[in-house]
């Protein structure tokens, strides 16, 4: 499996932007467009059903070699042969997302300010997720922190950063140059008229 150090570009199969008849095919066009590493985002969703899906994107993921992240339910992370779980920051803490999910699971947390990156490096995640940058239809009720503390937040911590929110194709160029180094793309891959080529034009990007 890729290792983190290796990820730069971070997808979300969000059940709020893909039915469940298109999981597959969306999970393989973000894989064939060079997607380093996917989380399946179900908030409306049972976790029975979840775990269903889960079950069928894993292996896809596997096979890959990417990392397959749950979005929260780090209890479901073994049954679906998952490689981790992500929590938010009002949810569980890392240590008992690790307890459920497993001693080798990656655990990731969300975090919404400088102070609150900086905070979360004491519960040590496997990476944290720091935004939205933008305003973003999926995170509606944050109010978006801008760019201007990206790079200060790459200074004081040394584990992965993937920025997040609202980040497009369009402005992916400008989130790179105020210090990203890794990214999550949500929308704008899973709405594009070709969502493997929109990918692999946002890891052009952050490659080149």
């Amino acid at each position: 499996m890729k290792p983190l150090s290796e990820c730069c570009l971070y997808g979300i199969v969000d059940t709020g932007y893909v039915t469940p008849e298109k999981m597959l095919s969306m999970t393989r066009s973000l894989i064939r467009g060079g997607a380093d590493i996917l989380q399946l985002r179900a908030k409306k969703e049972s976790s029975d059903e979840i775990l269903a899906m889960a079950r069928e994107l894993a292996p896809i993921c596997r096979e890959a070699g990417i990392p397959f992240i749950l979005n929260d339910y780090p209890e479901l992370v073994r049954d679906c042969g998952a490689a981790g779980a992500h929590v938010g920051q009002d949810d569980l803490s890392v240590a008992e997302a690790r307890r459920l999910a497993g001693p080798s699971a990656i655990i990731g947390k969300s975090t919404h300010s400088l102070e609150q990156a900086l905070a979360s490096a004491g519960e040590k995640p496997d990476y944290i997720g720091f935004g939205p940058l933008f305003a973003t239809p999926t995170k509606p009720d944050y109010l978006p922190i801008g760019t201007d503390d990206i790079m200060e937040v790459h200074r004081l911590l040394e584990l992965p950063i993937f920025c997040i929110g609202g980040i497009k194709h369009s402005n992916l160029t400008g989130v790179v140059t105020a210090g990203a180094r890794r990214v999550v793309i949500v929308s704008d891959l899973l709405l594009a008229p070709d969502p493997a080529q929109r990918t692999a034009e946002c890891k052009a990007l952050l490659t080149s």
